[in-house]
């Protein structure tokens, strides 16, 4: 056969192939049917109390987001007594079928636009069907799709649909006879088509497939009774077995589920009801198939909402044939949480894990996170968690990771053995034609013999189908092709353990060269996860100091819950449609509200009240000093502090301010004094803030034109600083989630003065007030200077009415180093500010939590801030990213007011060696005030110990003691003392397991730390 003679035979095989799924039903009748429409999802014991009427194929029966119960009845004719009968079902949306007992059979959905092979319309009705005549189905149906509704990608304003739309409608109500057989030899065809696609043209292999396939065609005859005769032309080709060399394939059944994205998480319960209801189905019909799913906050909606599909989700686990994945509460974002909330995520969703099935889950499962901060490994480590599985670095811009499985070690020196699917996906079909690259190209197969396949329908969910289990085990020795066989990621990491010694390494995080706006977009979300996640950890301390009877553990179980759902990958980093945000925003409400409410109950055991005196609470491990603003009822008066010693109050516009200093952990009682008229300040319009350290001198549009340190006499800046810039900002694929390097060649223009509103010089704070414009936002700026130091406050409020617009902020410094600084969860990575190698071109924008730091040996500058993460460090120039403006999925994402603050901190020597980390503390946490109280409470810790940081205090989950996280922030080894009397016993994060006997302490602890160990204590009080 020579080469055009392939060409017309491949072409009559693909168009016969096309048609066999259209054969699959021998016969078909239509459902008689009802339907009772509902706005919100109605649970199945209350169908019954909605209103029925009778629906045809072809009617509507919702709008988006719309929810119906169908009811379905059928009668089964003689003749198909003996036969496989299927429902065929496509109500425009998704579903849950319910069997006539009302216990929840399979989840449907009609076709994707992303893909044609996500449908699931097929649902098993009676296998060798025998005297039913009558029958009956439920079906709750959704009005939205696998992947939401449809969104125009850039709607106008006042368009009614700019959030989206669907119409629902009936597309099949059917029932008949499922052609099992027809069916097999489907997918025996598809298995050797994949086959063809992926092998040599000129291979043997590839001329017997293709003519075997030619003569299946001659044998079936477009005659379904000819099915065996056709399977039996190419039943040669599909026994040949796999040679010597052909790889394994630990083949895990995968639905990777957004809890929040295209649909709000209310829809995500209903997506897990009809995932799992599904996956349970198939378990019963193939007993060596293994389906896996991470994310306990998806096993607690299922406890809650379906109770049924629970319980039969343990009877899976206890046989074997259901692995819960992924130590997580729900797979979050790894660049933008902080490090206690990546423990809290481990420690809640293990905990979850244990006490619900008894497994303790020793892997971490985020395949489609925007990348990996290096400070994971040794928080994996130290949660008993050994292996780590992605796949989201294949999707990379610029360069291709050099890795499929490897060690990956963290800032600390902690290694995780990690995995990445060669298949670059998490919805793979398991298939010849997914697999055979797969092994291709599979980077370590030149000593390692096998991979990981997760094979199921992602995102929305679903999971595998039946025919992609059936392509498994017609692979599971196939020539050309891995071996396939159905396992658990548990089986196959303690497999690939072996040979850890053996694999390289990895050298800090792993960065997504793609999705760079997710540092971000949705403004507001990034600020009040940052505020609650100090705000928890403060309530948590607070408390600490009350009986630990009292402790609110269950309160704040939930709360810290509440957080972290809003942590998922789609969530905080922006990338989820308005609906998503409307609940993330209330929740954030309720968690802030319940926090009060506990620190209100916490002030009524701590403090006696007195009309006189407030109490200001400092819960860092170092001194707290800065300018707080003191209550309205003290205005007038001295403020004095425990020793009596009068304080300098300085009085403006905005109110009354005044200079505290806090020891660490402490509570201090601040008195009201004499009457007395407080400093006025002074008002002119000069452009100058200066202080003994340092002055900065303005231009009218608010841009620093000189920096200069006093102290060592430096000019700071080499250009104007402060300069706002506005940028067009329009990607080329993925709205919210990407920032693509030629945004910096679309300059729109800089921010120009409106108004000066003045300058005020206290005593003890100075203040510039600028009203500026920019585009079609406008910007207000309170730039702040205190008396003792050289940090310069930007206090910023942004109405931002922009449309495909970045917001920067730029700092050109007069310091050069090759390597910038940039504060992580608990530590610090260093990363170059030249672009070299493609890899560092590529690192474009990076995150940084609360700082990024430029420093040579002897000096150095720091751009810190209070809600922030997107940063670009280029030779000298320290850039900060404030606000963007996407229009998909959410056209509204950041179209409000915002209020953040970033400051500019010019030091000394390098960063370890300055007071950027501890200043940028200062800046986030500041202390809590209590007004008309007083205190004498001492907190009886003190921690000793430059670099390190006491960042955690609260109660054991399952034990009567105190738990304390220390970290070392520096990267260097640190000694100290932690200073208290009673009892430590060194744990692990989970607080399982002891790494020390029980150690009395009467005065003080002697601490030694490794560079960014985080250590973790159980403290028993003495009584």
């Amino acid at each position: 056969m020579n080469k055009k003679e392939r060409k017309i035979v491949l072409g009559r095989i693909e168009k016969w192939y096309s048609k066999l799924p259209t054969l699959f039903f021998e016969k078909q009748k239509k459902f008689s049917a009802k339907y009772g429409w509902s706005e919100k999802a109605t649970p199945f014991k209350d169908r019954k109390k909605l209103k029925y009427k009778a629906i045809e194929e072809d009617q509507k029966w919702g709008k988006e987001w719309d929810s119906s119960w169908f009811h379905l009845k059928g009668e089964i004719p003689a003749d198909w007594k003996g036969k496989d009968i299927y429902a065929d079902l496509d109500f425009s949306g998704e579903g849950l079928v319910y069997d006539q007992s009302g216990s929840a059979v399979q989840g449907i959905t009609n076709a994707s636009i992303w893909d044609p092979n996500f449908a699931r319309t097929r649902v098993p009705l009676f296998k060798n069907c025998s005297d039913i005549k009558k029958f009956d189905i439920w079906v709750e149906a959704a009005a939205n799709s696998l992947f939401g509704v449809y969104l125009d990608p850039d709607p106008k304003k006042e368009d009614p649909q700019r959030f989206g739309w669907f119409k629902a409608k009936v597309e099949r109500m059917r029932y008949g006879v499922f052609d099992t057989s027809l069916w097999s030899l489907y997918l025996d065809v598809r298995t050797l088509v994949g086959i063809l696609k992926r092998i040599d043209k000129k291979s043997v292999r590839y001329s017997r497939i293709l003519v075997s396939l030619n003569n299946c065609i001659d044998a079936f005859s477009n005659n379904r009774e000819n099915v065996k005769e056709a399977r039996d032309c190419i039943a040669h080709e599909l026994n040949k077995p796999a040679s010597a060399s052909d790889l394994k394939v630990s083949a895990i059944g995968h639905a990777h589920i957004d809890t929040g994205w295209l649909w709000p998480v209310r829809e995500t319960i209903r997506k897990c009801a009809r995932t799992f209801s599904t996956q349970l189905s198939i378990i019963d019909d193939y007993p060596d198939y293994i389906f896996g799913a991470s994310q306990p906050q998806h096993y607690q909606f299922i406890k809650e909402h379906y109770p049924d599909i629970f319980n039969r989700i343990k009877e899976a686990v206890k046989k074997g044939q259901w692995e819960l994945q992924g130590g997580m509460w729900v797979e979050a974002d790894c660049n933008l949480i902080s490090g206690e909330s990546m423990v809290r995520q481990i420690l809640n969703g293990k905990n979850f894990f244990m006490d619900e099935f008894g497994v303790d889950v020793d892997n971490l499962w985020l395949p489609d996170v925007f990348g990996y901060s290096a400070a994971l490994p040794q928080i994996l480590k130290k949660s008993g968690i050994k292996y780590f599985l992605t796949q989201k670095l294949s999707w990379s811009q610029y360069n291709d990771f050099p890795h499929h499985s490897f060690n990956w070690r963290g800032i600390d020196g902690t290694k995780i053995l990690t995995h990445f699917p060669p298949e670059n996906t998490y919805n793979s079909e398991l298939d010849t034609e997914f697999l055979i690259p797969a092994q291709n190209n599979f980077k370590e197969k030149s000593f390692l013999n096998e991979f990981i396949s997760l094979f199921g329908v992602g995102d929305g969910g679903g999971g595998p189908k039946p025919e992609n289990i059936e392509l498994g085990i017609r692979m599971s020795s196939l020539e050309n092709c891995p071996s396939v066989r159905f396992d658990t990621a548990k089986n196959f990491f303690d497999r690939l353990d072996k040979y850890k010694d053996n694999l390289e390494t990895w050298v800090g995080e792993l960065y997504l060269e793609l999705h760079r706006g997710t540092l971000t977009t949705q403004g507001l979300v990034k600020k009040q996860n940052r505020k609650l996640e100090y705000k928890l950890t403060t309530v948590e301390m607070l408390w600490s100091f009350l009986p630990i009877s009292d402790y609110p553990s269950d309160v704040l179980e939930l709360l810290w819950k509440k957080l972290l759902i809003n942590q998922f990958h789609d969530i905080i980093p922006g990338s989820s449609i308005n609906l998503v945000y409307q609940d993330t925003h209330k929740e954030y409400e309720g968690i802030d509200s319940e926090c009060d409410n506990l620190i209100s109950l916490a002030r009524g055991s701590l403090f006696e009240d007195r009309n006189d005196s407030f109490v200001l609470f400092n819960s860092l491990s170092y001194k707290w000093s800065g300018v707080i603003q003191i209550p309205d009822s003290f205005n007038n008066y001295l403020i004095e502090d425990e020793a009596g010693n009068g304080l300098v109050v300085d009085c403006n516009k905005r109110g009354n301010f005044c200079y505290v200093e806090l020891e660490p952990l402490s509570f201090t009682t601040f008195k009201k004094g004499e009457k007395s008229k407080p400093h006025e300040n002074e008002n002119n319009d000069q452009y100058v803030l200066e202080n003994k350290l340092v002055r900065y001198e303005f231009n009218n549009d608010g841009q620093i034109i000189s920096a200069y340190d006093k102290d060592i006499k430096k000019e700071i800046l080499v250009e104007a600083g402060n300069v706002f810039t506005l940028y067009d900002d329009t990607p080329n694929n993925w709205d919210a989630w990407d920032i693509d390097f030629f945004y910096r060649n679309a300059k729109i223009g800089t921010a120009k003065t409106i108004e000066f509103l003045g300058y005020f010089g206290g005593k003890i704070l100075k203040e510039l007030i600028f009203k500026l414009s920019i585009g079609d936002s406008l910007i207000e700026q309170i730039i702040s200077l205190g008396a003792d130091t050289k940090r310069l406050d930007f206090e910023t409020i942004v109405d931002w009415k922009e449309s495909h617009k970045m917001l920067r902020v730029h700092f050109p410094v007069n310091v050069f180093s090759e390597r910038a600084s940039f504060d992580i969860q608990y530590g610090y990575v260093k990363r170059n500010t030249h672009r070299n190698t493609s890899w560092d071109r590529a690192k474009f924008e990076v995150v940084g939590h609360k700082y990024a730091d430029l420093s040579s040996h002897d000096y150095g500058v720091a751009l810190m801030n209070d809600c922030k993460y997107g940063y670009m460090v280029h030779d000298n120039i320290l850039d900060l990213n404030l606000l963007r403006s996407p229009r998909n999925p959410d056209p509204d994402a950041d179209i409000r007011e915002h209020k953040f603050i970033y400051s500019f901190l010019p030091h000394k020597n390098d960063l370890i060696r300055s007071n950027v980390i501890s200043e940028s503390r200062l800046l986030n946490q500041k202390p809590i005030l209590f007004n008309g109280a007083s205190s004498d409470i001492k907190s009886g810790i003190l921690l000793e110990g430059d670099g390190l940081e006491l960042s955690v205090i609260k109660k054991a989950e399952k034990k009567e003691c105190l738990i304390l996280r220390l970290v070392e922030t520096h990267g260097r080894e640190s000694i100290g003392r932690l200073h208290l009397k009673g009892s430590l016993v060194e744990c692990d994060l989970m607080e399982w397991n002891d790494f020390s006997d029980k150690i009395e302490v009467n005065k003080y602890y002697p601490l030694s730390f490794n560079p960014f160990e985080i250590k973790t204590y159980m403290f028993y009080k003495n009584n």
